[in-house]
């Protein structure tokens, strides 16, 4: 039974130390960080574009 609870605790520790996972944990913050970014960037986008548009839209229909 004591040798069953070290070896599990040496399974653990070895678990634990293990840095492979890590990296793939960093690219996938920095892809999310990225997208965040982007759809921030866009809803701005889309809003000045918007009133762009409507100022058009308004100049031509007063022209005419």
């Amino acid at each position: 039974m004591n040798t069953m609870l070290v070896k599990l605790h040496v399974k653990l520790q070895d678990l634990m130390n293990r840095e492979e996972g890590q990296d793939l944990v960093e690219y996938a913050l920095v892809v999310a960080l990225v997208a965040f970014g982007a759809t921030a960037a866009l809803h701005t986008l889309g809003v000045g574009l918007n009133s762009v548009f409507t100022n058009i839209s308004s100049t031509l229909a007063s022209a005419y």
